[in-house]
């Protein structure tokens, strides 16, 4: 099974890197995608697990940027975990995170409910501060019952804690991915509800692949997708998007996978980028 959508503890994951890399392993995993949010922090370790447990890691990362007005997720597949220009954003996202998680936490404590700054910090450790890590504190606290219910009640945008973030334009993703040696591909395209029109944005820009095969795309969704990456010969991709059983209850490694022909098409689109920056 190939799995390219995961997160880990350098994002907004539940598991630490060699954690996930041991329950894919455990499910039958045997190559997979570990794809933080705007970090490649966890990578190295990751590539250390994934050798001790024979499954392959296709380093990656998950871009939040923007095409028009809406929100998109883009993925990068067979990135350079080293290449400076990563590590650099990293560095600029978490000071943009540690300011809104402040002014959001802010607005928590305007609405009644005493939440610190350190409270959601022991919820995220090490990694960069994110909405789902104030939304676990909310759920760890009995003020919401799940993740889901934290962010349709409050942290959602347009709900009373939500604070506007900065914005990468969908081109600039893609060409930073492409920098970086990877194949760019879309994420989750029907839970962000990404139509003809945006997609036709991303791909003139450069986007590789589509994640069709998202765990979240019902049949029909998947197939209004697949028509989509097969009208733009994108290459249609799979993962879980597995979080961890707290933040996405339900969710496992593999759930959704990544034909091995569709895997070596976006390979060899990696490759060319690579080539060309060589």
């Amino acid at each position: 099974m190939i799995d390219l959508h995961s997160h880990t503890t350098a994002s907004d994951g539940q598991h630490s890197p060699a954690e996930l890399l041991s329950l894919a392993a455990s499910a039958g995993v045997t190559a997979l995608a570990v794809t933080d949010h705007d970090t490649v922090a966890g990578l190295g370790e990751a590539a250390e697990a994934a050798k001790a447990h024979g499954v392959e890691l296709v380093p990656g990362i998950e871009l939040s940027a923007f095409v028009l007005k809406r929100e998109v997720h883009i993925l990068g597949h067979f990135v350079r975990p080293d290449y400076p220009e990563l590590a650099s954003y990293d560095a600029r996202l978490r000071v943009e995170r540690e300011q809104r998680m402040e002014q959001m936490v802010e607005q928590m404590r305007k609405l009644g409910f005493p939440v610190r700054m350190e409270d959601v910090r022991a919820i995220a450790g090490n990694a960069q501060l994110g909405r789902p890590h104030l939304a676990r504190f909310l759920v760890e606290r009995g003020w919401c019952l799940d993740v889901k219910e934290a962010f349709d009640r409050f942290l959602g945008a347009g709900k009373p804690a939500w604070v506007e973030r900065f914005k990468l334009d969908g081109e600039d993703a893609i060409a930073l991915i492409h920098r970086a040696g990877g194949a760019a591909t879309l994420a989750h395209p029907g839970s962000s509800k990404v139509e003809r029109h945006e997609i036709r944005m991303l791909v003139q820009a450069g986007l590789d692949g589509m994640e069709s095969l998202h765990s979240d795309h019902n049949p029909s969704v998947m197939e209004k997708y697949q028509k989509f990456a097969k009208e733009f010969e994108l290459v249609p991709t799979g993962g879980s998007d597995f979080h961890g059983e707290q933040v996405t209850p339900g969710k496992r490694p593999g759930d959704s996978t990544t034909p091995p022909e569709n895997f070596a098409r976006l390979r060899a689109r990696a490759a060319s980028q690579s080539a060309r920056r060589s």
